[in-house]
Order: C-alpha cells, then sequence, then structure tokens
C-alpha cells in the first residue's frame, strides 16, 4: 500500500494535479484490471444483497416517489431497468431510483473504520450506466470492486462525522471512480470526474440528527445521480473545482480539519490486488449496522433477563459512535419517541434493544411497525435504557485489525431486586468474524426471505442463476439481475402517491 498525505495548500503553492488525492483515487480506478477471485464473489454477494433490499421495499413510500420520478424521464434506447418498473429511464435516474430503493431498509452492506459506509449504494449507479452503454457483467465487477477500493480508503482514512459532513461525500468519489473503472476511461477524466462529485454532494449530518427523514434513503440516490453527472460532463471535456480536497477553499480546509488538516490515506499500488472488498460486511438484520451486535446480544440475553417487568434500568456500554449516533449521547429526545419515523427508529439502539430483547427476533417490517413501537410495555422497558460511552469499545472500535475491531457493546440489566445481569458481544453474528458469517447460501437465504411474496420461486431462482454467472454476462443479459415482481400490486401501491411537477 501507498500512503498517500493530504492536506491543505494555498494556492500560491499549487499542488501538481498528479500530488492531489482526487488524481490518486482516479489512478486506483482506471488501474483496476485483473480481479483478485475472492474479490469478485463478493461483490457477486453484494448485488444479490441489493437486490434483496430492493425488491423488499418496491411499495415503500420513498421507493415509490423515487421510482414515479424516474419513470418521468423516458429514456432513448437502450436506458436502464428500474425495480418495480418495466420502464427503462436515463442512468442518472435509474440510479435514483435504484439507488433509493436499496437504501430504503437500512439492511444492506457497511464499512466503519475513521468515518460510515455503505458501500453498497456504489452498484445502483454503476448497473444503471453498464446497461445503459453496453457493458458486460465482467465490466460491470471491475466498476464495483474499484468503487469499493476507493471508498474502503477513504472512510479508513479522512474522518467526516467529526464534521458533521454526511458520509455520502465519499460515496459520490467512490461512484465516479467505478464508473471510470468500467468504462475505462482515461485518468484524467476520472479526476474531473471524482472532483465534480465531491463538490457538489457535500452536505451536512443534519439528515442523520433527530427527527430523521426519509432522505436518508434518498442520499446516497443522490450521490450515485450525481456522480453519472459528473462522469457524463467530465467525458464531454469540462473540468472540476481543482484541487477539491486540498485547495485552500476547498474540501478540507472549510469542511474538515481546516488549513492544518494533514490526513493519511493508504491507497493500493498500481498491480496490487484490489481486495478492500473483503474488509466490508452487511447487515442480517434491517437496522443501523451498530446496532446489529447489540439485536443479537438483547436475543442472547432474552431467557437471562426473565420477567421484563421486573427490569429497574438497562445500560448499554459501547463505543463513542455507538453511544453518540444512535444512543443516548445523541442527545436526541427523539430516539425514545413512539411516534418517531422509522428512520428514527432504526437509529436508536434503545428502542433497537428493548424490542429484540422482548421479542427474541427483528423483522425489517413487524419491529418497526407503529403498533409495535407504541405498546406501552415497550415503551415502559425502552425509557429504561440509555447507553454510555466505554474507552475500551471505543479503543476496539478503531482496532487496526480488522480481526479484532469491535462493534458491539457490554449490556448491564439491572432487575427490581438488585439483581444484576451482564452479558457483551463484540461484532454481530453475521459479521466475518462472528459466530456465522455470512456466505453465498446466506446471501441466498436473505434474497429468498425478502423477496418471499413480491418475487415468484421461479423468478427468484433466474435471478440467482444470472446474479452467479455474472462474470459471464453479455450486455443484454443485465436486465436479469433485475428480478420481476407483482407490477399490478406496485402500481396500486404508486397510484395512491400524491403528485409532483414530473
Amino acid at each position: 500500500m501507498i500512503e498517500h498525505r493530504v492536506r491543505v495548500h494555498p494556492s500560491s503553492d499549487p499542488l501538481p494535479r498528479e500530488g492531489q488525492l482526487a488524481w490518486k483515487l482516479a489512478a486506483v480506478a482506471t488501474a483496476t484490471d485483473e480481479l483478485d477471485a475472492s474479490s469478485v464473489a463478493m461483490a457477486v454477494n453484494r448485488v444479490i444483497d441489493n437486490a434483496s433490499v430492493a425488491v423488499a421495499s418496491v411499495t415503500r413510500r420513498p421507493v415509490a416517489v423515487a421510482r414515479a420520478q424516474a419513470s418521468a424521464h423516458r429514456a432513448t434506447a437502450p436506458g436502464a431497468s428500474v425495480f418495480g418498473s418495466r420502464v427503462r429511464v436515463p442512468p442518472e435516474w435509474a440510479a435514483w431510483a435504484n439507488g433509493t430503493a436499496v437504501r430504503e431498509l437500512d439492511h444492506h452492506d457497511t464499512y466503519l473504520a475513521a468515518d460510515y459506509s455503505h458501500p453498497g449504494d456504489n452498484i445502483p449507479p454503476l448497473l444503471a450506466v453498464a446497461q445503459h452503454t453496453g457493458r458486460t457483467g465482467a465490466d460491470l465487477l471491475r466498476g464495483i470492486v474499484a468503487a469499493y477500493e476507493i471508498h474502503v480508503a477513504l472512510v479508513k482514512g479522512i474522518c467526516l462525522h467529526a464534521h458533521r459532513i454526511d458520509h455520502v461525500a465519499h460515496l459520490s468519489a467512490a461512484t465516479a471512480g467505478g464508473l471510470g473503472a468500467m468504462l475505462r476511461l482515461p485518468t484524467g477524466t476520472v479526476h474531473q470526474a471524482i472532483q465534480q462529485a465531491v463538490h457538489t454532494t457535500t452536505a451536512t449530518r443534519q439528515s442523520r440528527k433527530g427527527e430523521i427523514s426519509s432522505w436518508k434513503a434518498f442520499a446516497p440516490a443522490f450521490a450515485g445521480k450525481a456522480a453519472i453527472e459528473a462522469a457524463d460532463r467530465a467525458m464531454r471535456g469540462e473540468s472540476s473545482p481543482s484541487p477539491i480536497y486540498e485547495g485552500e477553499d476547498g474540501f478540507l480546509a472549510w469542511m474538515l480539519d481546516g488549513p492544518g488538516s494533514d490526513y493519511t490515506v493508504l491507497l493500493p499500488e498500481r498491480d496490487e490486488p484490489r481486495r478492500a472488498i473483503l474488509d466490508t460486511y452487511t447487515k442480517e438484520h434491517s437496522a443501523e449496522y451498530q446496532a446489529q451486535a447489540i439485536i443479537d446480544l438483547a436475543r442472547r440475553l432474552r431467557d437471562k433477563a426473565g420477567p421484563l417487568d421486573q427490569v429497574r434500568s438497562i445500560v448499554l456500554h459501547t463505543s463513542h459512535h455507538t453511544h453518540h449516533v444512535i444512543g443516548s449521547g445523541a442527545n436526541d429526545p427523539q430516539k425514545y419517541d413512539p411516534r418517531a419515523s422509522r428512520e428514527t427508529l432504526d437509529h436508536s439502539v434503545p428502542y433497537i434493544f428493548a424490542v429484540a430483547l422482548e421479542d427474541g427476533t427483528w423483522h425489517h417490517e413487524r419491529s418497526y411497525a407503529p403498533e409495535r413501537a407504541r405498546r406501552p410495555e415497550t415503551v415502559e422497558l425502552w425509557r429504561k435504557i440509555t447507553t454510555v460511552e466505554d474507552p475500551e469499545w471505543t479503543r476496539r472500535y478503531h482496532d487496526p485489525d480488522p480481526q479484532r475491531r469491535a462493534f458491539g457493546g457490554r449490556a448491564v440489566i439491572t432487575l427490581a431486586d438488585g439483581t444484576v445481569i451482564e452479558d457483551e458481544l463484540g461484532v454481530a453474528d453475521a459479521h466475518p468474524a462472528g459466530a456465522r458469517p455470512f456466505d453465498r447460501p446466506a446471501y441466498q437465504r436473505k434474497f429468498r426471505t425478502l423477496a418471499e411474496g413480491i418475487v415468484t420461486d421461479a423468478d427468484q431462482n433466474r435471478f440467482l442463476s444470472a446474479a452467479e454467472h455474472l462474470t459471464d454476462l453479455g450486455a443484454a443479459d443485465l436486465d436479469g439481475l433485475f428480478p420481476a415482481v407483482d407490477l399490478e400490486a406496485v402500481a396500486a401501491y404508486d397510484a395512491q402517491l400524491p403528485k409532483g411537477l414530473f
């Protein structure tokens, strides 16, 4: 790996383009060629994973809205496919609709390091452009692997959350790089696309604070759409704000650590295998990733805890990130509000722990239903649960060894009679270092579970066959990556929505 130092350069000290982070990222993308077999297999897993959560969300309101907006923009051939529709649309609008579908349930892959990420969000825009431009499955895989490589490098090296910048700024750079790899664009073109994408997708984290709205699902779709538009503009020979990261009025100087910003981003050598995708992990449960191990811990504690009306208090000792983002350390009263939005509840670890402890399971719809959140006994238990930051869990969260990194916590349950019950779990069961690491059969089961009642068994089989043979798919075969759903049911749902401008 190459250690690339990233710091602010004043205009009086111009930074050559070859020394700029955006150029280095572009070079990683354009040098991605021969792919590691394990990386390819994992990319196939993530294509399956994305389709799982996309089909499960086709009749959820934000997804239907994004689909309606996209469908109003009919493509000149060939265009790209949209989950839940037969309509072909321009690739940027397909990325918008499909990116929202993938993100809506908060149920696909994650990578946590200095910052947060859902690198599977790169796949919808890459797939849309692959369809529109007639790329093969092998081309698509090259783009996916390159995008993950860039995304993971940025998340390891540059923390956005500390400055309350939303993590999609890293996503857009990765997607632009992935597009460059897939389309085999010149490094200079990809350099400009990355800079434009970062410039237009930098936003605050208010989208994930307090009363969290449906924008949480739209945000990565917006980044994917912007990255496609940036790539199109760069391909036409247009330039972008430069250097976007290091400029004295750029990203580091005004959005992050200021003029004294100094970061190190680790990037692979030109001929080094692209294996960053193997460091990422998916979700077994539909909730924020830092709640995954907490759900498994609650399920394990259910029998030990006894009657839950005897609980006096529950304290979750966990990392700084978990405490301040989804725990009581966020100081968001909405995290304890039984009338809160689903988006807020899936970022409330006190709510999640309460329901998992009561039910001994977790479901992507039933666990968030309004009637579920408003049960009096649930609300009573929920409001007895708090989080505290534990320096040891924070240290484990940031451990440089991925095999020792931990995202869970320790639960201390105090009963009315003074009995104390304790247990801890470092990583989710589905994590690569967990009790039941996700493998190809697990991804297939997740797809079949989420597609049940939405995709017929025959169409489930057709989709899985297409995904598993992605390396060999021709351009026309990429349509097989969109499982057929009940279009009449989708249309009936869509008809209830209010109309917008398009």
